[in-house]
């Protein structure tokens, strides 16, 4: 979220400029220059082709359901397909496509229908060569999901998240986005690709599908769009999002501060952070791997740009989940002094501010090598 890092100088005093002139003004009801400004912002930066509209939110779940409401109001079709292991947020809309802990679930059904779920490509744990991966995962949309259970033409959106966040920060192959972008081409079904945490610059381009040329018909983004302030932001081509005013609206979404401290992130972000997350990413990710020949608990590193993650297993022939282990680690790099988080089941996230540096990922490799030796002993 603090992807500009912790106050940085130009988005504190974008904040304090804006908080002298007004706090808020509802984008629902009044216009005001910047929430403009920051649209076409978006719009420059969209991995598709406008002109587009964008609509604020506060969160990366809002952004969403923004995006859950819109394609069943475009296609005026009602079924939508998302994939196990995915995060999209916790409200009603957003809390049915995810699939990624059942905690998350638990007792909150019945939850939205007509929402179905298909495997998501991990290499991995497949063993399979990366197309073999995809091939299976896109066979069982084509010939379980299609021929068993909803017809196509009765799907309005796949949501798709180009590097799964809690379900492991597990890589998608580039084919598999272009197997979905033609299937969802071929039978009318809009492709919504969340970038909630991959976005803006993570990964070392703007936005993660741009790996695979691939071309969204929604896009929605949040966490570290506005470095830290609530914005969620679900951006779409003007001919999609045609829905007249008051169909969808938010009281405080896009608030005037939230949309200077998103301006101001924008413009670091394309200055120089953007290619700093692609530098820095490549030396941490492979500091990371060098760390398997002295730890076999590591199983896999992957990622893109500073979005990186660790699987740790037990063994790695049987890749037996080290979840225990996983844990123990988490709290051994906080007593250390570097914080990391859980994905998935057994995996940790390393997910930086864009401004760190290589001095400082060597930091943070030397904290996460000694406590690898720690739990080991």
């Amino acid at each position: 979220m603090a992807s500009t890092g912790h106050s940085h100088p130009d988005v504190v005093r974008a904040i304090a400029d804006q908080s002298q002139k007004f706090l808020h003004m509802s984008g629902t009801d009044f216009y005001y220059e910047l929430q403009a400004r920051l649209g076409e912002e978006l719009s420059a930066i969209a991995p598709m082709p406008g002109p587009h509209r964008s609509f604020f939110g506060n969160s990366g779940t809002e952004a969403n359901e923004a995006a859950l409401k819109l394609a069943k109001y475009h296609t005026r079709r009602h079924n939508v397909i998302a994939f196990f292991g995915a995060f999209h947020g916790r409200s009603m809309g957003s809390l049915s496509l995810t699939a990624s802990k059942v905690r998350q679930r638990q007792g909150f059904g019945p939850l939205v229908p007509g929402t179905y779920h298909a495997p998501y490509p991990d290499v991995y744990r497949s063993g399979m060569s990366p197309d073999a991966t995809v091939a299976q995962c896109i066979d069982f949309i084509e010939q379980q999901l299609f021929v068993h259970l909803v017809s196509p033409d009765e799907v309005a959106a796949v949501m798709v998240e180009p590097i799964q966040g809690e379900g492991g920060y597990i890589v998608a192959p580039d084919s598999f986005l272009q197997r979905l972008r033609e299937i969802t081409g071929r039978h009318g079904i809009l492709l919504i690709v969340d970038e909630v945490q991959s976005g803006m610059g993570r990964t070392g381009n703007m936005f993660a599908v741009e790996y695979t040329g691939v071309e969204p018909d929604i896009v929605t983004m949040a966490k570290g769009i506005a470095s830290g302030l609530p914005l969620g932001v679900a951006t779409a081509p003007a001919s999609t999002m045609s829905w007249p005013p008051g169909t969808h609206a938010s009281t405080f979404g896009g608030n005037p501060v939230a949309c200077a401290a998103a301006l101001a992130t924008i413009k670091l972000l394309r200055e120089s952070l953007v290619k700093n997350a692609a530098v820095v990413g490549a030396h941490f990710k492979a500091g990371a791997q060098a760390l398997m020949d002295k730890h076999p608990l590591i199983g896999d590193v992957r990622g893109r740009g500073l979005m990186i993650g660790i699987e740790l297993v037990r063994d790695r022939k049987t890749k037996e989940r080290a979840t225990g282990e996983r844990d123990a680690l988490v709290k051994e790099c906080f007593r250390h002094g570097l914080l990391v988080l859980g994905a998935g089941r057994n995996a940790i996230r390393l997910c930086p501010p864009l401004v760190l540096t290589k001095e400082q990922a060597d930091v943070a490799l030397r904290i996460l090598d000694q406590a690898m030796l720690a739990i080991a002993r």
